[in-house]
C-alpha cells in the first residue's frame, strides 16, 4: 500500500506531524537519513515523499545526511514518484548564496554579501561592504557561524583568534546588517506552495534579524539554536489578515525551485525596503503561537500531504 515517506534527521521535528497524521488516518513512515544504504537498480516504494533535511543536520552528528538525502532525491525523481521539496529544494536549503540568487531571481531583495573561503578573504570582503555586517556559515540553520561586527578592529580581533568558526561548506558569507527601526522581523509560511500565515516575531530581547539565525548577536559571540518551534511563544504572534506585495512573488519562487513547504524570513530596514535573508524548508511552528491564533501549520502539512497522496492513488486505479 502506498503511503506518506517522510525523510528528515531529527525525531524531534516531527512529533507534531505524527500527531497530525494520526488524526486524520494517513498511513505514512519516516525515513531516517542519517546514513545507510539503498540500492539504485531498483525502484523506490509507492507514494508521496516529503523532504524534511536539515541544513545544520551535521551538528547532530549526521554529517553526510544531507548528501544521501540528495542522492536519495535523486533517485527518487528519476522514478517519477510526488516529492515535496525536491532535490532543488534540498540544494537552496543547504546554501544560502544559492537561495540569495535565487530569491533575486524573482526580483525578491536580500541583504548585500560577500562570498569567500578561506578566512584571508573576510576583511577584505568586510571593508568593501562597511560595518555594520555579520558574518554567517552558507550551509546555515542553528545560527551557524553567525556574529555581529561593529568595527573593523572587533572584526580583525575575531579572524586573528581561536574561537573562529569554520564552515562545514568552507563558505563564509559576509553580509551587511539590516537594521531594522522596530524589533521585528517577519516570517511567512507556505503549505502546498500557498501562502499559510505570517509571524511576527519580537526581537527586543535580543533578536536582531530571525530567530534561528540572528538570535541575541549582542548577548553572545556565537548563536544558539532557537527556533519557532523552541523560542518562548510570546515572542511570536500570528497576524491575522496579512498581506504583502513579497507574496505572489514567494510563491513564484517557490513553485521555480521545486518548494512546497518553507518558511521565509524577511525585515524592514528604516526606508521601509524589505531584505529577504532566509528560507527553511524544513520549517517548524511554535506551538502556543498557533493555539491563540487557532492555526496549525502541521495540521496544514499532513492535510496536504495526504491530499497528495490520495491523488496517486486514484491515479494508479
Amino acid at each position: 500500500m502506498s503511503k506518506v515517506h517522510v525523510i528528515h534527521e531529527n525525531t524531534e521535528w516531527v512529533l507534531p506531524l505524527r500527531q497530525a497524521f494520526a488524526e486524520l488516518g494517513t498511513p505514512y513512515e519516516e525515513w531516517f537519513l542519517d546514513e545507510g544504504a539503498f540500492d539504485l537498480s531498483r525502484p523506490p516504494p509507492e507514494g508521496v515523499f516529503y523532504n524534511r533535511m536539515s541544513a545544520s543536520s551535521h551538528t547532530r552528528g549526521h554529517r553526510y545526511a544531507a548528501e544521501l538525502t540528495g542522492a536519495v532525491l535523486a533517485w527518487l525523481e528519476r522514478h517519477g514518484r510526488a516529492v515535496v521539496n525536491n532535490g532543488d529544494a534540498l540544494r537552496l536549503e543547504i546554501s544560502k548564496a544559492a537561495q540569495y540568487q535565487a530569491l533575486e531571481t524573482h526580483g525578491i531583495a536580500v541583504p548585500a554579501t560577500v562570498v569567500t573561503v578561506g578566512r584571508r578573504h573576510i576583511r577584505p570582503a568586510a571593508e568593501k561592504l562597511g560595518f555594520p555586517l555579520v558574518l554567517k556559515h552558507n550551509r546555515g540553520g542553528k545560527g551557524l557561524g553567525v556574529r555581529l561586527f561593529l568595527s573593523l578592529a572587533a572584526l580583525d580581533e575575531y579572524l586573528a583568534g581561536a574561537e573562529f568558526e569554520a564552515p562545514v561548506d568552507g563558505i563564509t558569507l559576509v553580509q551587511r546588517y539590516i537594521q531594522a527601526p522596530q524589533p521585528f522581523i517577519t516570517r511567512v509560511e507556505f503549505v502546498g506552495g500557498k501562502f499559510l500565515y505570517a509571524v511576527r516575531v519580537d526581537t527586543s530581547q535580543g533578536f536582531q534579524l530571525c530567530p534561528a539565525d540572528q538570535c541575541q548577536v549582542e548577548a553572545r559571540p556565537a548563536l544558539g539554536d532557537v527556533s519557532p518551534a523552541s523560542a518562548p511563544a510570546a515572542k511570536f504572534q500570528i497576524l491575522d489578515g496579512f498581506d504583502s506585495p513579497l507574496l505572489p512573488r514567494y510563491e513564484r519562487f517557490l513553485r521555480a525551485n521545486g518548494i512546497g513547504i518553507a518558511g521565509i524570513e524577511f525585515i524592514a530596514d528604516a526606508e521601509g525596503r524589505a531584505f529577504t535573508y532566509d528560507v527553511n524548508t524544513n520549517t517548524n511552528y511554535n506551538p502556543e503561537a498557533e493555539a491563540r491564533a487557532g492555526k496549525y501549520g502541521m495540521r496544514a502539512i499532513a492535510k496536504h500531504l495526504t491530499g497528495l497522496l490520495e491523488a496517486s492513488r486514484a491515479r494508479a486505479a
